[in-house]
């Protein structure tokens, strides 16, 4: 007699957004995740959706797939600035609020349902926690970034109402990090900074860190071309103080001393940045596109002008899956293994930056060098296999997906 075969484990996700299309740090962040547990477990994913519209997913990814639509709202400036004054007067994160209200949908689409693990991506879905542990019997929290840093950095660099709101959403963030961290059985966090971060804001919660990464790709054939490029989604209000800074402070030098260079924004969300751009200084938009590694990959220079921000940047793993060289501010190499002048260059003012920019352009042999060192550390670090040594060493999915239990009232099993 053939014995049976032992059930799959079972883990449920909960997404704010679709991982599909691959565009974006947070659809790559949970596809990663995705990919993962596909492997050797049932999963059943749960998102919310603009759209309304199930996504286009690999075949055999997932076993199930419920979309939760999100209702309609204008997308446009002053509609933005207008709905987060009332949630930064109500004291509610933007994202915490675009999601929160779907409390009987989510227990619809669970009812009947048990899962070995619940993933829940973003801390903006974190209020969900009640509803996933129902059915789950241990919950994971996904932290894409440290939402009251985010906002905290966000302040620094705006002024007056902007920087006021921003204040206020730190505060509120702190608040509810520190409450809902340590609900979950255990949180991710992109980097050994997030983690410090994280457990500092709620000392009994369990974090462990989960690197942000990409697939391992084939560099892209794409012939070099005389632009830098920064890629980003641009409605990311920490993209477009880059872009500002950028064009401002780095950018007039540039044409000074390499007019032949020409600056390329590359992803969406570039009506939120036309504002800033002035004629005559060579900077051109390619609104959202299909494949952001091809373009990078058409870069002399890739550059990551952030000075806000949380979390890892996917931009800078993209650049050197593609073998370009990078030039960043700390902040937005923060988190990341490198080395300085060997993995990238780091630059925090204009002057630097554009220094940084008119050097690399001169010098091919130094690209090619940071090039093949970047793509050396994206290979051994940051590709989806690399990071997942993270999780196979993790003892809380080891528990969950080979049978273990927590045993009724452990401390574990009440979070």
């Amino acid at each position: 007699m053939i014995p049976a075969l032992a059930p799959l484990p079972s883990v449920l996700m909960l997404s704010p957004e679709s991982p599909y299309p691959l565009q974006g740090g947070g659809a790559f962040r949970i596809a990663s995740l995705l990919h993962y547990f596909a492997q050797f477990a049932a999963v059943d994913l749960v998102h919310f959706s603009d759209s309304g519209r199930e996504a286009v997913l690999p075949p055999g990814l997932v076993r199930s797939q419920t979309v939760i639509p999100l209702p309609a709202h204008r997308a446009d400036v002053l509609s933005r600035y207008l709905r987060n004054a009332g949630r930064a007067i109500r004291g509610v994160p933007p994202l915490i609020d675009r999601l929160a209200g779907h409390e009987t949908e989510l227990t619809q689409a669970l009812a009947g349902k048990h899962y070995d693990l619940g993933i829940v991506e973003h801390f903006w879905c974190a209020p969900y926690r009640e509803q996933v542990a129902s059915v789950c019997d241990r919950t994971v929290l996904d932290l894409h970034n440290v939402e009251s840093v985010l906002h905290r950095r966000c302040a620094s660099v705006s002024q007056g109402l902007v920087a006021a709101g921003q204040r206020r959403f730190a505060v509120c963030s702190e608040r509810l990090e520190h409450k809902m961290l340590r609900e979950y059985t255990m949180v991710l966090a992109t980097s050994e900074t997030d983690v410090a971060t994280a457990q500092a804001l709620a000392p009994e919660a369990h974090v462990s860190m989960y690197p942000n990464a990409i697939p391992d790709v084939a560099i892209p054939l794409a012939e070099e071309q005389p632009i830098v490029v920064f890629s980003g989604n641009f409605e990311y209000h920490p993209n477009v103080d880059a872009v500002d800074f950028l064009v401002k402070s780095v950018w007039p030098e540039i044409r000074r001393r390499c007019p032949e260079l020409r600056l390329r924004l590359v992803g969406r969300g570039d009506k939120f940045i036309r504002h800033l751009l002035p004629s005559g200084l060579e900077i051109e938009t390619t609104g959202a596109v299909d494949d952001a590694l091809t373009e990078i990959a058409a870069a002399r220079i890739v550059v990551a002008p952030l000075r806000a921000g949380s979390g890892t940047r996917i931009k800078i793993l993209e650049a050197w899956a593609a073998a370009r060289p990078v030039i960043a501010t700390s902040l937005a190499a923060e988190g990341l293994r490198y080395k300085e002048s060997c993995d990238l260059l780091i630059a925090n003012d204009g002057p630097s930056m554009a220094g940084a920019i008119a050097g690399l352009n001169s010098d091919s042999s130094r690209r090619a060098v940071l090039a093949a060192n970047g793509r050396k550390l994206f290979e051994e670090c940051y590709t989806w296999q690399a990071a997942w040594r993270a999780l196979d060493a993790n003892p809380v999915f080891a528990d969950a997906l080979t049978g273990n239990r927590y045993t009724e009232g452990s401390d574990a099993n009440r979070r």
